[in-house]
């Protein structure tokens, strides 16, 4: 015959919790996610709306305009860069709140358009405003 102390020994509950579903599962979930994310970035494919806005008409802004070669435009003169960046850093000095209005040929590399941004970032003209054409 058992003894009362023999059978809560034989009725004590388990204590050691099996982990191998959980890492199991753990794991699963790591090459779904290792799998999934570089699917979200590259998958996104975007087509920016046409938009049409209310015309600013203001004679004290400026204008900047890159053609399709790539040349720089200050008020519809043909301009250099370096020219350019002098002619900016007076602007500012002048009036650091200065309108900027960027126009840029839609097949003009981006690498121009970034250098000109980064230019008036630099110099510390911030008020720009991309134009566009109308629908």
């Amino acid at each position: 015959m058992q003894t009362s102390f023999e059978r809560e020994e034989l009725q004590a509950p388990l204590s050691e919790i099996n982990m191998t579903p959980l890492v199991d599962v753990m794991l699963v979930l790591l090459v779904i996610f290792l799998v999934t994310a570089p699917m979200l970035n590259s998958a996104i494919k975007l087509d920016l709306p046409k938009e049409t806005a209310a015309q600013i008409s203001d004679d004290k802004t400026i204008t900047i305009s890159i053609n399709r070669a790539g040349e720089y435009f200050l008020n519809d003169e043909k301009i250099s860069v370096t020219q350019l960046d002098n002619k900016l850093q007076l602007l500012a000095q002048e009036n650091p709140k200065q309108q900027i209005h960027l126009r840029a040929d839609a097949d003009v590399g981006y690498g121009k358009v970034s250098h000109l941004l980064a230019t008036l970032q630099r110099v510390g003209l911030s008020n720009i405003g991309f134009v566009t054409e109308p629908k």
